[in-house]
C-alpha cells in the first residue's frame, strides 16, 4: 500500500515510517525541515529512511496546497499518515502565528487534498492530550466535554478536530484523529523536558521543576506509539453506525507517573544525579494527563507495554551515543 506521511522527519513521523518501511509498504514523506530545533536532528532521522527502495521523500510546506501538487502518484495513496505540525505549548505563547499557520492552515490543506482523491483514503491524523485542558476527571476520556484549552497549542489541536469532524460530515472523509500522550523516545525532540533535563544533568547544569515538581505525565514509549499507528493503518477502521466516519482516540500509556519519579528513573538511567531547580507552574501547562485507552484497546488491540524505566533506559543509552557523535 502507498502511503503519505506528513512530518516524516519528525521524532514520531521517522519512527512510524521505519515501522511500515518493514512491513513492504511504500512511503511517501513530506516534511519543511524547519529551525524550531536543530535540522541536523530532522537530516539524521531523514539518512536513515532515504536509503531504502521504497521511499521518497518532498521537502515542502503542507500549508502551501502546491507542496501536495509535487506527488505525482497521489492517486495511489491509500492511506494518509498526518503529523506535521508546529509542536509545543511554550513556543505557542511566544509564537503564536507559527501555530496558525502549520496547525491550522497546514491541517486544513491536507483536508482538502484528501477529500479530492479519486482513492479516498483513509486519514489518521495527529492530535494531542493538551486538547483536555485542567480536566479534573482522570483517566482522561474522550467523551469529556472539551472547551478550555489552557495553551494556544491546544486550542489549535481542539480546532483540528472540529474541521476533521466537519469534512468527514460534509464529505465523508474517513478519518482518526489520535490525541498523544507525553512520547518519548530515541531520536526524540531536544524542545522535551526529559531530553532538556538530561543534557542540563549531564552538564552539571540544574534542571528547573516546575509546580515544584507537583506534576503527572501519562509517558508513552515511541515503540507502543508506533505500534498502535500502524495498527490503525493497516486494519479496517471502525466507526460507529449512521453517524459521520470520524473517530478520536486517546493513544497513551494509561499509567501516569510523578514528575520526581520521572526524574529519579531518568537519573538511573544516565548514571548520574540531577541538580534541581524549583519553579511554579508554567503558563500554559497542566497539572496532570492520564489517558482513558478502552476505545483504542476494545477497537484496534492497542496494548503498550514499555515500563518506563525500560524506555528511558533505552533513551539515554541512544543519546549519550548520538551526543558523543
Amino acid at each position: 500500500m502507498l502511503i503519505l506521511v506528513t512530518g516524516v522527519a519528525g521524532f514520531i513521523g521517522s519512527h512510524v515510517a521505519q515501522a511500515l518501511l518493514r512491513q513492504n509498504h511504500e512511503i511517501i514523506g513530506i516534511d519543511n525541515l524547519n529551525a524550531y530545533y536543530d535540522p541536523k536532528l530532522k537530516l539524521d532521522r531523514l539518512e536513515g529512511l532515504g536509503n531504502q527502495p521504497n521511499f521518497e521523500f518532498i521537502e515542502g510546506d503542507i500549508a502551501e496546497p502546491k507542496t501536495f501538487e509535487r506527488l505525482a502518484r497521489k492517486n495511489e495513496i491509500g492511506v494518509i499518515i498526518h503529523l506535521a505540525a508546529q509542536a509545543g505549548v511554550r513556543y505557542s505563547i511566544t509564537n503564536p502565528f507559527e501555530y496558525a499557520h502549520s496547525n491550522l492552515i497546514g491541517h486544513l490543506t491536507v483536508l482538502e487534498f484528501a477529500r479530492n482523491l479519486k482513492t479516498k483514503p483513509l486519514l489518521i491524523y495527529a492530535s494531542s492530550s493538551s486538547v483536555y485542558g485542567n480536566n479534573s476527571v482522570a483517566p482522561f476520556s474522550e467523551a469529556a466535554a472539551l472547551n478550555q484549552p489552557v495553551s494556544l497549542y491546544a486550542a489549535t489541536k481542539l480546532a483540528d478536530e472540529m474541521m476533521s469532524y466537519c469534512y468527514a460530515h460534509l464529505y465523508g472523509l474517513r478519518q482518526i484523529g489520535l490525541r498523544f500522550f507525553t512520547v518519548y523516545g530515541p531520536w526524540g525532540r531536544p524542545d522535551m523536558a526529559y531530553w532538556d533535563f538530561s543534557e542540563a544533568i549531564l552538564e552539571g547544569r540544574p534542571i528547573q521543576v516546575f509546580n515544584h515538581g507537583d506534576m503527572k505525565r501519562d509517558f508513552t514509549y515511541i515503540d507502543d506509539i508506533v505500534e498502535g499507528i500502524v495498527r490503525i493503518a493497516t486494519q479496517e477502521p471502525v466507526f460507529p453506525i449512521g453517524e459521520p466516519p470520524h473517530k478520536v482516540y486517546n493513544i497513551g500509556n494509561n499509567q501516569p507517573v510523578k514528575l520526581l519519579e520521572f526524574i529519579a528513573t531518568l537519573e538511573n538511567a544516565l548514571g548520574k544525579k540531577a541538580e534541581m531547580e524549583y519553579l511554579p507552574m508554567q503558563a500554559g501547562d497542566v497539572y496532570e494527563t492520564s489517558a482513558d485507552i478502552t476505545a483504542l484497546q476494545r477497537d484496534y488491540g492497542f496494548a503498550p507495554n514499555t515500563p518506563l524505566a525500560k524506555g528511558l533506559q533505552k533513551f539515554a543509552d541512544w543519546y549519550l551515543a548520538w551526543r558523543s557523535k
